[in-house]
């Protein structure tokens, strides 16, 4: 049974579920995340205390997120990688966030499929999560998921963004290290940093590094090692490399992961990783402020009649933006 079809449960489970979790008991690790993934007022209430009574438990995980453009092979290389660091020992979390149709809400869900190996690994868990239009394209709760995982042992959580819009930038926020992949060669190298994307990179990795395709691999990636020379590396403490690679016969992936090892003691070290999580901590509770505030006013009743008329004012230029804010404020006593 998929893990998406459990029943979430009500709150007096909250203490079986907390055992479960810190148990490592795969399917109560999949109740608990979708306790935290509904909707329910009820259920978001349970879930708030189970992530807070799993906190003690959090925190020891590698998180790392994993960005690139529709094609370069996100999903192979999450699953070659995946593979190998359990091999190495390591017990591997993959949040795999799948774009939503923004006309049903539905979510293609198909990770699963494209990652052969990792789904049938004892020590690997896969939860792919509709993005159901929440900013950037990453799930409501793939923070809490992320918790979650770590009490129940996982020590590295992969995430895997959409690769559209704000996804890096709020994946970047929630993880320790943030992979850019790219592919060889057609002007991508350029692309991508006109897009932003280099600079919030900790490493730039370069797929499909085999066969007739290993030159151009390796050109791109020179071309990527001159180009960051004129950008502004995201730490004073780490300079990002530029290494290549490939998911389909696996060469590079073992130098790729020590590379990710390096950083996150270099971060260590230097107390770069604590305060970045710091951080990330703070960013994440402003985040949640705001969630709640939208979800406060968009169900209020006084203001389900006004809203319509205020946004048609606002469209139409009949009202300013900020007159608009201070009634919607006016009317919830704000």
């Amino acid at each position: 049974m998929s893990p998406r079809t459990h029943t979430a449960p009500s709150a007096p489970d909250i203490d079986r579920l907390v055992a479960g979790v810190r148990a490592g008991q795969r399917a109560v690790l999949a109740r608990a995340i979708t306790l935290a993934e509904s909707k329910r007022a009820d259920h978001q209430l349970a879930a708030r205390a189970l992530v807070q009574a799993l906190l003690p438990d959090t925190g020891q995980a590698l998180r790392v997120g994993i960005t690139g453009a529709p094609g370069v092979g996100k999903s192979t290389t999450i699953d070659a990688l995946g593979a190998y660091l359990t091999g190495q020992g390591h017990r591997v979390a993959v949040l795999a966030v799948d774009p939503s149709s923004a006309r049903t809400g539905g979510s293609i869900l198909g990770d699963k499929t494209r990652m052969a190996q990792l789904s049938a690994d004892p020590h690997a868990f896969i939860r792919p999560s509709p993005s159901a239009g929440t900013l950037g394209g990453v799930a409501a709760k793939t923070r809490e998921t992320m918790l979650i995982c770590e009490a129940a042992g996982y020590d590295v959580i992969l995430v895997e963004t959409v690769g559209t819009g704000q996804s890096e930038t709020t994946v970047a926020d929630m993880t320790d290290f943030f992979l850019a992949l790219m592919l060889p060669g057609a002007g991508d190298e350029l692309q991508g940093i006109k897009k932003g994307l280099v600079e919030l990179a900790d490493m730039i990795a370069v797929n499909k590094a085999d066969g007739d395709n290993l030159p151009r691999a390796r050109t791109a990636a020179a071309e990527y090692r001159a180009a960051l020379h004129i950008l502004s590396p995201r730490s004073p403490n780490w300079q990002v490399p530029v290494v290549t690679y490939s998911a389909y016969t696996g060469d590079g992936l073992a130098a790729l992961w020590a590379k990710v090892v390096e950083h996150r003691d270099t971060m260590t070290k230097t107390g770069e990783l604590a305060a970045r999580r710091r951080d990330q901590q703070v960013k994440w509770m402003w985040s949640m402020v705001e969630d709640r505030m939208r979800t406060r006013i968009t169900s209020d009743p006084s203001l389900a009649a006004k809203l319509p008329r205020l946004e048609a004012d606002v469209a139409d230029g009949r009202l300013s933006p900020a007159v608009a804010v201070d009634r919607i404020f006016a009317a919830l006593g704000w």
